[in-house]
């Protein structure tokens, strides 16, 4: 039986079984389970009930972790590849490949929380990364678990260039007295916390839909892809910039870099993405000029300076804004050291820095004749779903771990099917080899 057995090469490699206990077909199930739910005890549930998969929640997890780090893998090779390409062709399409008409890009923070007990390497990228002062690296944390983890959006879409700004007048909606005092709650910048609240909110994405109201309309999504990652910045950037550059965005005829006002945004649009329009999200500057023309104000009298204020922003006048403010804050006096952050001195001295630091990217009249994305919404969705799997003051991550659930999230949320290219790939790389348990 033996010497039989020897003549039949192993037909594994053929039938695409993996190196392992598993079966290809449950592989594919876990690893799809593993990070669309809330938890590995749901994805357990969900293969029960749906497939009739009795599959324990730990097996859901180790197996999840396993293909994803081999995701990761996969992606650090393609960052490699790409920053070994001379300068020239890293900011041109691939040769051979269709580039869109509008191309655009965002990117922003999430929080999860990270217990490891005994730290791998990952856990020192961010201080390791420190010395590169282009990034603003987030200092590692006294106490506490919580970290920093990194998603970007990368979007083809689809608009009209017009001859004028097809929308002149600010839509109801940005002037609705109801809906306006909410949002600027979501999304003052006071604190991480307050940022967190902002993420995981429907106000940012329900304020966006106030364009949809008008008869102006925004551009349309084509195709999306999401990256996302734990590592710091200075590693991130890459990732991004060789996913940008597989799907052909920096060739684009138009191109747009939408994000907050966070220092390691612009950063990253600087390095990677200097030809794209850099556009700062309507909505976050929407929440500071209301911020500012409420301080010291009765809500009659902050209302009406309001109005006059975010007018003058969507026509794309912040010049007029920034010297208001000005003469507001000779009328208040600067800010005294110590002085609180929600005082009214230093409300408005942080909105004016605010706009003048991004005054050249809020020509937002322009934008809208261009065709280009003024709102970051979908941005805060993308982070929204991310969170939904990693985010919880239940839930606890090793930094192994925490990527390898990040990259599988991120190809669920992404157009094109990457992991059934990943398949696809896996098998056709396998060796033919399988292994067996050696039977005491």
């Amino acid at each position: 039986m033996t010497a039989a057995g020897g003549l039949f090469f192993p037909p594994s490699k053929s039938l695409g079984i993996d190196q392992s206990e598993t079966s290809p077909a449950l592989l594919r199930k876990i690893t799809y389970a593993g990070p669309a739910g809330r938890s590995f005890a749901e994805a357990s549930a969900a293969l029960h009930h749906l497939a009739d998969l009795a599959v324990d929640p730990k097996q859901v997890e180790r197996v999840t972790e396993r293909i994803g780090a081999e995701r990761v893998a996969e992606r650090q090779a393609q960052a490699a590849a790409f920053q070994a390409l001379p300068l020239a062709e890293k900011f041109r399409a691939p040769p051979g490949q269709a580039a869109p008409d509008l191309a655009v890009v965002m990117a922003d923070g999430g929080r999860l929380q990270i217990l490891d007990r005994s730290p791998p390497a990952a856990e020192s990228e961010p201080a390791a990364a420190a010395a590169d002062p282009g990034w603003d690296e987030e200092p590692p944390a006294a106490t506490g678990h919580w970290r920093e983890d990194k998603v970007a959006l990368l979007l083809t879409m689809r608009s009209a260039v017009a001859a004028a700004d097809p929308c002149p007048d600010i839509p109801a909606g940005f002037l609705d007295v109801v809906r306006i005092p909410k949002l600027a709650r979501h999304l003052r910048k006071n604190g991480r916390a307050s940022a967190d609240a902002a993420a995981d909110s429907d106000e940012p994405e329900a304020a966006a839909e106030v364009l949809r109201e008008q008869a102006y309309e925004p551009p349309e999504v084509g195709t999306r892809q999401v990256v996302a990652s734990r590592g710091c910045w200075s590693a991130f950037a890459p990732l991004v910039a060789a996913a940008a550059w597989t799907l052909a965005l920096q060739g684009a005829a138009r191109r747009a870099f939408v994000g907050d006002g966070a220092a390691n945004n612009w950063a990253l649009q600087r390095r990677f993405f200097g030809s794209f329009v850099p556009i700062l999200d309507f909505i976050h500057a929407l929440s500071y000029v209301f911020a500012a023309a409420m301080a010291a104000r009765t809500f009659a009298d902050g209302w009406a300076c309001y109005r006059e204020w975010i007018a003058w922003v969507w026509q794309g006048k912040v010049g007029r804004v920034i010297a208001a403010l000005q003469q507001r804050q000779a009328e208040l006096g600067l800010p005294e050291k110590g002085e609180a952050e929600t005082s009214p001195r230093r409300v408005v001295s942080r909105t004016l820095t605010y706009l003048e630091n991004h005054q050249d990217k809020m020509q937002y009249d322009a934008y809208r004749k261009e065709g280009l994305p003024i709102t970051s919404s979908l941005m805060e969705s993308a982070v929204k779903q991310i969170n939904q799997r990693v985010k919880g003051s239940e839930k606890f991550w090793s930094a192994a771990g925490s990527e390898a659930v990040l990259q599988l999230r991120a190809d669920h949320l992404s157009d094109g099917e990457p992991l059934a290219a990943f398949w696809q790939r896996r098998q056709a790389a396998a060796t033919g080899q399988r292994r067996y348990r050696r039977v005491a």
